[in-house]
């Protein structure tokens, strides 16, 4: 495969920069505010969306982007609109890579041969489903594999180096190491624990390996940028946009920009870690 996800990782790697992968949910706080906030993302730094299916029971996120997941199908947000969503992106921007990310029961509901056509359409290049181990490969990482999708796997603090392999089997664009056990946003990464963490990953595999989990700005942006390939910023950016909406919990006429400046904030911290990288 030669995936939008793939080009861009290399075009960053010539660059000698990591890459900031920033996750949204769809349909927080509504549809149009969502997609408003997805279309800004490239402009102010993100160089991959990752964009959240909501589901009813996220068992690995955190009070943020379960609150979001909430928001989002309060408001009625579905993965026909999810979909829907995407598309309307990728009218307007066909290079940034996206990435769908969260649980399996939305996928296995809708059809996961239709599901996996309507993405590949839609304009999705890859897939990270938390709920779905190794053992579980046929279910969909395979069928997503053959239909031209990478498949992205969690490694995490615990993940061994006789598990690893089995982890980084059939995975593809790039590995998602987790930097801290537990919840998403729930504490701060150690730079040095992850830079070496991130080298043991790589005595495994050649694909980029993206950090995430705990990184809220741009000091702990950069400090993550110098020893990965990727940063990852989920709870932070969700948690910004929380704060903008009004008492009932609507967007505001700030909405986007809020977001979008945090975006920007740690990608410059991303940025300045090429120099520190550069810098004999």
């Amino acid at each position: 495969m030669n995936t939008r996800i793939e080009k861009r990782f290399a075009a960053l790697k010539d660059e000698g920069r990591a890459a900031l992968v920033t996750f949204t949910m769809a349909g927080d706080p509504d549809t149009a505010t969502s997609l408003a906030v997805i279309k800004a993302l490239p402009k102010a730094g993100a160089d991959l969306i990752e964009i959240g299916m909501p589901f009813t029971d996220p068992m690995a996120d955190g009070p943020a982007i379960q609150a979001a997941g909430v928001r989002a199908l309060a408001a009625g947000q579905t993965l026909i609109k999810t979909l829907a969503m995407v598309r309307e992106f990728r009218a307007g921007d066909d290079a940034t890579p996206i990435v769908l990310m969260g649980y399996y029961n939305p996928i296995y509901i809708y059809g996961v041969d239709r599901f996996l056509v309507d993405a590949k359409a839609a304009g999705v290049d890859g897939l990270i489903v938390v709920d779905l181990p190794p053992e579980e490969d046929d279910e969909l990482c395979i069928p997503a594999l053959k239909a031209g999708l990478n498949f992205i796997r969690l490694a995490t603090p615990t993940t061994d180096d006789k598990r690893l392999p089995a982890v980084l089997n059939n995975t593809s664009g790039f590995v998602y190491y987790v930097s801290i056990t537990g919840i998403t946003g729930s504490a701060a990464p150690d730079a040095g624990k992850v830079a070496a963490a991130v080298g043991r990953i790589k005595r495994h595999t050649a694909l980029p390996v993206a950090v995430g989990f705990g990184v809220r700005d741009a000091a702990s942006a950069r400090a993550i940028a110098e020893g990965a390939d990727g940063v990852v910023v989920g709870s932070a950016l969700v948690d910004a946009l929380r704060k903008s909406l009004d008492s009932q919990g609507r967007a505001q006429a700030g909405t986007v920009k809020v977001v979008a400046d945090l975006v920007g904030e740690i990608a410059a911290g991303v940025r300045a870690a090429k120099r520190a990288m550069a810098t004999p």
